[in-house]
């Protein structure tokens, strides 16, 4: 009897140990990783939440703007023609009454703004769209660099490429999913009917309705094109949970 009790020592075999030190090693190591990656996803929560803040500063500052501006009541005597190109390559001649605004005009002359990070740009518009809680100023860069962009993205929408505001053609606009509430997180979730509402700086607002909805390649760039037949049109683009690709919502002015 006394030959078989032995101590748990004498089971400890140096293979044992090393083993035992390398499960330690690796739990620390799994532990280490779990605070570094806990630590990146409070950080960037907290600072999407700054983000949303200011973009909703900068929304505030928007509506005092509009609602402090009077209307141009300038009435035109004459309608002007204007030549635009269909999807098929062909002119079409339609007539535009000049006593709608001069967005570009305006736009040119709104407050230039600046970023932390030293970028400018200017408020040109807002989008609305209720069905999703939505509610942003659209921002323009100065420059139009893809840095400027990324930085402002992380203020507001972006105006990325086309027309000005409620005008004529594509006017088309980029937003962060953050896979949250916050941005064109919820974009990808609108279908064919829904609506988006569109106030520039001449406090026209223009209501849109989806009309197509579909995913691209990152550098497929053809939703942008202007070719709209004499119509307003508007594009929101923001990437898919993933990040692979690209959701494109397109939409069409409601009369």
């Amino acid at each position: 009897m006394n030959q078989i009790l032995v101590t748990e020592k004498l089971y400890v075999t140096p293979e044992l140990k090393k083993k035992k030190k390398l499960y330690k090693f690796e739990f620390i190591i799994s532990l280490f990783l779990v605070c570094v990656l806990t630590s990146f996803y409070i950080y960037a929560e907290y600072d999407r939440n700054k983000s949303e803040e200011t973009s909703q500063e900068i929304l505030a500052d928007l509506n005092q703007l509009l609602s402090s501006t009077e209307e141009d009541t300038t009435i035109a005597k004459d309608d002007i023609l204007m030549v635009v190109l269909n999807d098929d390559g062909k002119n079409t001649t339609i007539i535009k009454d000049i006593t709608e605004p001069d967005i570009a005009k305006i736009n040119k002359q709104a407050e230039i703004r600046t970023t932390q990070n030293g970028y400018q740009y200017r408020i040109i518009a807002s989008i609305n769209i209720p069905k999703i809680n939505v509610n942003y100023s659209i921002l323009h860069g100065v420059t139009g660099t893809t840095e400027e962009i990324d930085d402002l993205l992380k203020h507001s929408p972006c105006r990325y490429w086309g027309t000005e505001p409620n005008e004529v053609g594509n006017f088309c606009i980029v937003g962060h999913n953050y896979r949250n509430q916050r941005f064109f997180s919820k974009v990808p979730t609108l279908v064919v009917g829904d609506t988006v509402e569109i106030t520039d700086l001449s406090k026209r607002t223009i209501t849109y309705a989806v009309y197509d909805k579909y995913t691209v390649n990152p550098k497929d760039t053809s939703c942008t094109t202007q070719k709209t037949g004499g119509k307003k049109e508007i594009t929101l683009i923001t990437c898919t949970d993933d990040g692979s690709q690209r959701v494109v919502v397109k939409c069409r002015e409601v009369k």
